[in-house]
């Protein structure tokens, strides 16, 4: 299973942690703005006022939407995904085997580090796996020790060899609710 275990500590586009749900509610307009971000943000002074055109609606209905959507867990953060190394910084992706009584604070330890971007639990004998991020490639070496100092574990780091890309997107789709879950009166408002 592969099963998200935590955001970034500081991470200020990040939504809250809450319990997964099966399936998220969305409407219409959700379902467009997530598949809208998925392609791209345009690169102007005020990118969610065209979004908000894109999709028919005002500025405010789209950030509206995305706060909502972000407080809810329905979308984990926004952001944007650098080639690091044109930068002249370093992505790794490391690894470690977690004694399960010690994953929780080993994962609060991992949270505040400001060169952890997140981990992910796994369920395999290096069931703690987490990606590094520095501004030098040469800092890799110092913060995985440094890890390995607080926690006491062995750190593993991966280097990229090659880099692909796979174009992920997944599709969202609007699914209807009642009445009393108190988004139809807000859904009749925003569409100005």
């Amino acid at each position: 299973m592969h099963e998200r275990h935590s955001a970034r500590r500081g991470d200020t586009t990040s939504a809250p942690q809450f319990p997964r749900q099966d399936e998220a509610r969305l409407d219409a307009l959700d379902a467009a703005l997530i598949n809208r971000l998925q392609t791209s943000i345009p690169l102007q002074p005020r990118p969610f006022e065209q979004i908000g055109k894109e999709l028919g609606c005002s500025e405010s209905l789209v950030l509206l939407r995305l706060r909502r959507l972000l407080s809810e867990g329905v979308l984990s953060r926004i952001g944007p995904l650098f080639q690091i190394e044109r930068a002249g910084g370093l992505f790794v992706l490391a690894a470690m085997q977690v004694p399960e009584a010690q994953f929780e604070a080993v994962t609060a330890q991992l949270n505040a580090i400001p060169e952890v971007a997140h981990n992910y639990r796994r369920d395999h004998a290096l069931n703690m796996w987490f990606v590094l991020a520095t501004e030098t490639p040469e800092e890799i070496s110092g913060v995985c020790a440094h890890i390995e100092s607080l926690t006491g574990l062995q750190v593993l780091a991966f280097p990229k060899e090659r880099e692909y890309f796979v174009g992920l997107r997944l599709e969202a789709r609007a699914h209807a609710w009642s009445d009393h879950d108190g988004f139809e009166q807000q859904q009749g408002q925003g569409h100005d």
